[in-house]
């Protein structure tokens, strides 16, 4: 995101934790944007930082964003998923300068029936985990935000329901291609918990776009503001076993095999996600295909571990991404 804004000229400020990962893409790409490091469960920092800066777009990502660290540490997960988008709202609403605000949440904050269909913007929304559930309780509380004072001081306010991402860069635990990458790294064999798990699995530049074209869409629009699923083509929801093969084929010389855990948390087996509302009211539209998804991560994982110039890479992807999807 930050890099994107970057590239095409716009004044970013980011107020985040240091980052939790070593290595981490902010600091492999050397970002030049104004850099706050700061916890949004601090309402006073937050809030002083916002008034500083003046934004007139402001797009919340920040979470504790690991289902099952959800299950190692809920209070944490609570106090920084629901606790830090109430001090985000409320910093917005000290700060006269915000037009438009977009709250990206998750595809997991909807009731999961493990229905073959995708999730509609309409359906009930109610986590099952403490990550899925403390992202229902974020759109709630933006909700009861836009009533109770956006709404008045004509602020946009939309959330957006995003799949699961993939992308250069990631370096997290616990998610599938990342830890692929990790196997590669060390010449091992790729261990896959839960092979038959349908997701609705998408480029990190997917969601990006559809973010800014929002959130730039709404500040001259109110009325297009709302709630957003953000998601692949029916076709591209695969399963997290085919998209392992899918890694496995493209960057050659990989294996995977199913391992079991006991007492392993509980998490959802089908989810899809229906997006048709934001591309008949926005005009975003998913672009890549998942196997070209798969290519991009893989070549910026490859040159990463090469040690190539990697904020060469995440330029070049950008530049054919937003030149054929923008």
């Amino acid at each position: 995101m930050c890099k994107v804004l970057e590239m095409y000229g716009a004044n970013v400020v980011g107020y985040a934790l240091e980052p939790t990962t070593s290595p981490n893409l902010f600091s492999l790409l050397n970002l030049k944007i104004h850099s706050i490091i700061g916890d949004i469960r601090d309402l006073d920092h937050l809030s002083t930082a916002m008034k500083q800066c003046s934004p007139e777009i402001v797009i919340h990502m920040a979470a504790q964003p690991i289902v099952r660290e959800g299950y190692r540490d809920p209070v944490y997960t609570y106090q920084t998923n629901v606790m830090g988008t109430v001090h985000v709202c409320e910093a917005i609403r000290q700060c006269e300068s915000v037009k438009s605000f977009v709250n990206v949440t998750t595809d997991k904050v909807y009731r999961n029936n493990e229905w073959p269909w995708g999730y509609r913007e309409t359906d009930p929304l109610d986590g099952y985990d403490p990550y899925s559930n403390s992202k229902s309780c974020s759109e709630l509380v933006t909700s009861c935000y836009k009533n109770s004072f956006f709404d008045t001081k004509k602020i946009a306010v939309s959330t957006c329901r995003a799949g699961n991402v993939i992308g250069g860069g990631d370096f997290a635990p616990d998610r599938i291609l990342p830890d692929c990458v990790r196997a590669m790294k060390n010449k091992e064999k790729i261990f896959v918990r839960n092979p038959h798990s349908v997701r609705p699995y998408q480029h990190v530049l997917e969601p990006v776009a559809a973010y800014l074209l929002l959130a730039m869409k709404q500040y001259d629009d109110l009325r297009l503001a709302g709630n957003y699923n953000i998601g692949p083509k029916e076709r591209d929801c695969i399963s997290t076993g085919e998209l392992v093969d899918l890694f496995c084929r493209i960057w050659g010389d990989a294996q995977w095999e199913m391992v079991s855990i006991d007492d392993a948390p509980h998490e959802a087996n089908f989810l899809k996600l229906d997006s048709s509302k934001i591309r008949s009211v926005i005009g975003w539209k998913p672009c890549w295909n998942m196997e070209e998804s798969v290519q991009k991560t893989v070549v910026w994982s490859q040159e990463y571990l090469a040690e190539k110039d990697v904020n060469a890479v995440t330029e070049r992807q950008i530049r054919e991404y937003f030149s054929r999807c923008g």
